[in-house]
């Protein structure tokens, strides 16, 4: 979002890295399969679509770190966004759950994921999942 000649997307403080999402970032979860799909469409866009993303090995899912607020609009079937009021949810090398692992860390990935581009990757990425399926 750019506002008097501003962008606005990322945090402004000096003390904050650039390549910091912004603290308290919700969390859109989805299952493995559907999250690597959506990771690839993403990263054959502009290359800076897909912000930190954590891939959860016993669950078999992954996590879209998205702007806070997310949440409270998120509609996507097959998913789930959870709002984290930045609670617990530390933006460093390490993973901030146990069992978790980063598939694209913070610094790699410099932004928080825009939730109206993952909503249409992960559309994307049922369709290709669901054309696959049939053709067995």
């Amino acid at each position: 979002m750019v506002e008097a000649g501003m962008e606005t997307s990322r945090i402004n403080d000096p003390r904050t890295p650039p390549s910091t999402p912004p603290a308290g970032c919700d969390v859109v979860t989805v299952p493995a399969r559907q999250g690597l799909e959506a990771v690839d469409i993403l990263r054959r866009g502009t290359g800076e679509a897909v912000g930190p993303v954590l891939h959860d090995d016993g669950g078999g899912t992954l996590g879209f770190l998205v702007p806070p607020g997310t949440a409270a609009a998120w509609d996507v079937p097959g998913s789930t966004c959870t709002e984290t009021d930045g609670r617990g949810l530390p933006l460093a090398p390490e993973p901030p759950m146990e069992g978790s692992d980063w598939l694209l860390p913070p610094g790699e990935a410099d932004l928080a994921t825009d939730p109206a581009m993952l909503r249409e990757a992960l559309g994307e990425a049922a369709r290709t999942i669901e054309a696959a399926d049939s053709c067995r």
